[in-house]
């Protein structure tokens, strides 16, 4: 079974991709918050040193101009403006000695700083 096999879009095609690694590591986190929030929210931001900025941050409410997703029973926005950004984006978390955390794997990055947080498109 893929990774990514459990998604589901309320559109006709998937604009992001969560790992099921990621959703499980976002389900964690979520678990910690006061009141669990409903959805995770992702998007860019100005700033950082490649000029973009990857936002996630959880939300409890949602707006006419978001694309919903669901990955594993995680539902998850974008917002139609970060979606120009993250079209075909795919985040990714990974443990390791060395560190580890959040990955955004983004085709439309044509630069991306050494810590992968920022992008230039």
């Amino acid at each position: 079974m893929s990774d990514t096999a459990d998604q589901k879009t309320t559109g006709t095609e998937s604009m992001v991709t969560l790992t099921k690694s990621a959703v499980d590591e976002i389900q964690r986190l979520r678990s910690l918050e006061k009141d669990e929030p409903q959805y995770l929210r992702l998007g860019v931001v100005a700033g950082g040193c490649s000029g973009m900025s990857y936002s996630m941050a959880f939300d409890t409410e949602k707006s006419d101009v978001d694309r919903e997703y669901e990955f594993f029973g995680l539902k998850v926005l974008v917002d139609m403006k970060a979606l120009m950004y993250l079209a075909g984006t795919t985040l990714d978390y990974k443990t390791g000695l060395m560190g580890g955390g959040f990955n955004f794997e983004n085709p439309k990055a044509k630069r991306s700083c050494g810590c992968g947080s920022s992008f230039t498109c």
